[in-house]
């Protein structure tokens, strides 16, 4: 009986590791380039699927000063966002698919229902913490430069 109850529990512990992998969120490298040359380096979090983007940042306490999620859909669509769930103010910025920044909503509110549209078909939109867009100076034009955008 205790043999089997420590073989059993050494097949839980030895599969933990693989189920904590299967959930840990993908990151990828992003660079931003913007217009007057500067290339600004992000750590983000990927939301490929449905699941992942309907949960993006809600519930989130904080945000690392050079992280942020890269929502991405498999082709250009009409992106509407918003903050529901969402403690911390976030700056959107929407890309294209080559990479073009085309729209920037900034310090989007806590918790609102507002909708937050990207104005345009995107293929994604890049989450960071509130103020980011203003504290590095990037703005509509420069270009995500990321395995997704041609």
């Amino acid at each position: 009986m205790i043999r089997r109850l420590f073989l059993s529990l050494f097949l839980l512990l030895s599969l933990m590791p693989a189920v904590a992998a299967a959930t840990a969120p993908r990151i990828d490298d992003l660079v931003i380039a913007t217009a007057d040359g500067r290339r600004l380096s992000f750590r983000v979090e990927m939301a490929l699927d449905d699941e992942t983007r309907a949960k993006g940042l809600m519930f989130r306490q904080s945000l690392a000063p050079d992280g942020g999620m890269l929502f991405l859909w498999s082709r250009p669509v009409g992106i509407v966002m918003w903050m529901k769930n969402t403690p911390i103010p976030l700056d959107m910025l929407f890309v294209d698919q080559a990479g073009t920044i085309i729209r920037i909503a900034k310090q989007m509110v806590p918790y609102s229902l507002d909708n937050i549209p990207a104005g345009a078909p995107s293929l994604g939109v890049l989450e960071v913490a509130g103020g980011t867009a203003d504290r590095l100076g990037i703005h509509a034009g420069d270009r995500m430069l990321h395995p997704a955008f041609h």
